[in-house]
């Protein structure tokens, strides 16, 4: 075994017994390079990665190959999910080399970490090439690779970044049309989502996009919404079985996934369909969400409460088999009912995608159309469905398993730990407010140090697998700096827990972690935030993260998060550091707001403000449960029967009353939810 024997992270362990001498990211390694002159080879990946597999099994496993990397350079394999930082540097050298980065992510470096060539998958003839040809020409040309050095470093400290903005400007409905109208000629009008190939769900685009819908009247970008979520609620890309999405599908049809599921993309999904069952009230809505919570706590938590990272693509070396079948292995589960199974999902003899005789399960018809068809009633239908789906989800838990990342990082579960509480709102349904309690609960435990400061990463001692269900984690020590998506996630979901319970604990918990973040990661010179703490290893650049992506850039989830913590507890230094953040970004938005659909959401809430709702009294709650039916985004929500909020000082008596504020100013109290809304102006 090489130097990652002894890693907690599952994809550095799946390296560990590679003929290449890997080192993980450290001191060690950085001073091998050092001291021996020798160029670092960082080569950067996820478990769930289809395609880091299929470099591993091509190159990393061949004993000639990995004698070429051994021989010229130190070789260095990092974890993007833990060391984000590391990989957010050779992203951006990549990027800038190519117009085009991925995983896995492969940077030759000088021994100072100065990256000089960089690629994603390479085959294995081209990779070994390669090596060579830079081998020799580190060795017969130093100068010329250290002016590359040079003029790439200084790209990668300048890629992503902007300039200080004094000058307060005025916000309005116009920017939100212009960015919008730019935004909407990549919109897939017949098969929803953006573009053609491969289909990324971008939730926090559709998210943004369905609340301008709303707020600016817009009824095509609300059939547009609709479309998407209908078409990858449809698609194969969600898994009709077992719940929960994959990453994305590599056509334009949301038809074939890439098959790892993230648990990311479903906390914001879960988010995403809890916002738009609110907005519109579609049954589809309900059952994505609670089909996508039942799997992420079948398969991603673990009995401590915190969620695991991913499940891997492949089963037994391919990819999707575990989540595929042929006609032949239906008909053997299902009997009489296969036909009307495969009818409903679109299955066929010869199968409906590359693999032979294999299907990916997909919906083209709602249920009233397929009942229509079919000469049954939408009951009968769905009840045959549902029943054919259990007997294949039982059939399916006895193949051999995708492999699990069981990770447990701070940052996204702060983003499923939302993604359940927005749930609860919508729904009001207890386990959900249950499940939300259990993991709040496993991240002060576990990823909360003794200083009050978050930690990135927290690990069991060993594998799920080698424990029975009903095993603590046993966690090991909570490791790893924490990173700014870990503050801003985090406190993004104790602010939302606030909300739905009242209980202040987990208000001042959230501006502890906010507090933690700016004094460790926010530069008051160019007023951003970094992405490193000030405390943090220094690589060779120190980078802010500004544009959102699958998951929203941590200082967007700052800004709103200052926004929101600014109107509770009525602190000006908090709503003008959100303000200086969007006033230094807003510049770039509307050349491509897909790119910066979370900074548009606090773009919106400054065009047609903030409603700060109050609810106090014996039946707080009960109200508060009531009002969320009502479709406000542009809102925050705070009560109890008591309260030190500065809103409800003088709000808290026994009857029960809302209070609907904006500005400064408070409406009357109202005593029922239809006197309340009736302050509310669209």
């Amino acid at each position: 075994m090489n130097n990652l024997a002894n890693s907690s992270s599952p994809y550095l362990l799946q390296h560990a017994n590679n003929p290449v001498d890997w080192y993980p990211w450290g001191a060690e390694a950085l001073q091998k390079a050092k001291t021996e002159n020798k160029l670092i080879l960082v080569s950067i990946g996820y478990s769930a990665c289809h395609w880091c597999h299929v470099m591993e099994h091509e190159s990393f496993e061949d004993k000639q190959v990995a004698a070429v990397m051994n021989e010229y350079f130190v070789c260095i394999k990092v974890d993007r999910e833990e060391r984000p930082d590391v990989d957010q540097i050779y992203m951006s050298a990549v990027q800038l080399m190519t117009g085009r980065g991925g995983w896995p992510l492969n940077c030759i470096c000088l021994p100072d970490q100065r990256p000089i060539y960089g690629g994603t998958y390479f085959r294995k003839n081209d990779w070994v090439s390669l090596l060579f040809n830079l081998a020799d020409f580190y060795k017969t040309k130093p100068a010329e690779a250290e002016e590359y050095a040079v003029k790439l470093t200084e790209g990668i400290r300048q890629y992503e970044s902007v300039e200080l903005v004094n000058i307060q400007p005025e916000y309005s409905k116009e920017d939100l049309e212009l960015i919008v109208s730019n935004w909407q000629h990549y919109f897939d009008k017949k098969e929803g989502g953006m573009g053609s190939s491969p289909k990324f769900p971008m939730p926090n685009n559709w998210q943004f996009l369905l609340r301008f819908a709303h707020l600016m009247k817009d009824e095509d970008m609300a059939q547009q919404v609709k479309l998407t979520l209908y078409k990858m609620a449809f698609g194969g890309i969600y898994d009709h079985i077992g719940g929960g999405f994959a990453r994305y599908s590599v056509d334009g049809r949301w038809h074939v996934p890439h098959f790892e599921k993230m648990l990311y993309d479903n906390a914001q999904l879960v988010s995403l369909y809890a916002e738009a069952n609110i907005w519109s009230g579609d049954p589809l809505y309900p059952q994505i969400v609670d089909e996508t919570i039942t799997f992420i706590k079948r398969e991603l938590t673990s009995p401590d409460g915190g969620f695991y990272s991913a499940l891997d693509a492949d089963s037994e070396g391919v990819e999707g088999k575990f989540y595929t079948f042929t006609k032949g292995e239906l008909e053997q589960i299902l009997g009489d009912d296969a036909d009307l199974f495969c009818i409903y999902y679109h299955v066929t003899d010869d199968g409906n995608w590359e693999e032979e005789n294999t299907n990916v399960f997909f919906r083209r018809e709602s249920d009233e159309q397929l009942a229509g068809m079919l000469g049954l009633t939408v009951e009968e239908l769905s009840s045959k469905i549902n029943n054919s789906r259990n007997k294949i989800l039982e059939a399916r838990s006895k193949r051999v398993r995708p492999g699990l990342d069981y990770k447990i990082l701070a940052s996204w579960n702060g983003l499923m730990l939302k993604g359940i509480c927005d749930a609860y709102r919508a729904f009001d349904k207890k386990e959900y407010l249950e499940l939300a309690l259990q993991n709040a609960e496993f991240i002060l435990a576990n990823l909360v140090n003794d200083d009050g400061r978050l930690v990135r990463v927290a690990s069991p001692k060993s594998s799920p697998k080698e424990r029975t269900l009903t095993d603590s984690l046993s966690l090991g020590e909570g490791r790893g700096e924490a990173f700014l998506d870990d503050y801003a996630n985090v406190s993004d979901a104790f602010i939302s827990l606030y909300e739905i319970t009242f209980n202040e604990e987990w208000l001042h918990t959230a501006k502890k972690l906010t507090d933690q973040a700016i004094t460790h990661y926010y530069d008051e010179i160019n007023g951003i935030f970094f992405y490193t703490a000030d405390d943090d290893e220094q690589l060779i650049a120190r980078k802010s993260e500004i544009m959102d992506s699958v998951t929203p850039a941590s200082n967007s989830v700052m800004a709103n998060n200052l926004k929101k913590l600014g109107l509770l507890f009525d602190n000006e230094h908090y709503q003008e550091t959100s303000a200086q953040l969007l006033r230094n970004v807003a510049p770039q938005i509307a050349k491509y707001g897909s790119s910066y659909s979370n900074w548009c959401m606090l773009l919106m809430n400054e065009v047609f403000g903030v409603y700060e709702m109050a609810i106090t009294g014996e039946k707080c709650d009960e109200m508060r449960g009531q009002m969320e039916k009502n479709y406000v985004p542009n809102k925050i929500i705070l009560g109890g029967k008591k309260g030190s909020l500065p809103l409800l000082l003088d709000k808290l008596t026994d009857t029960t009353r809302i209070f609907i504020c904006k500005d400064k100013t408070c409406g009357l109290p109202a005593e029922n939810i239809e006197d309340a809304l009736k302050q509310i102006i669209d």
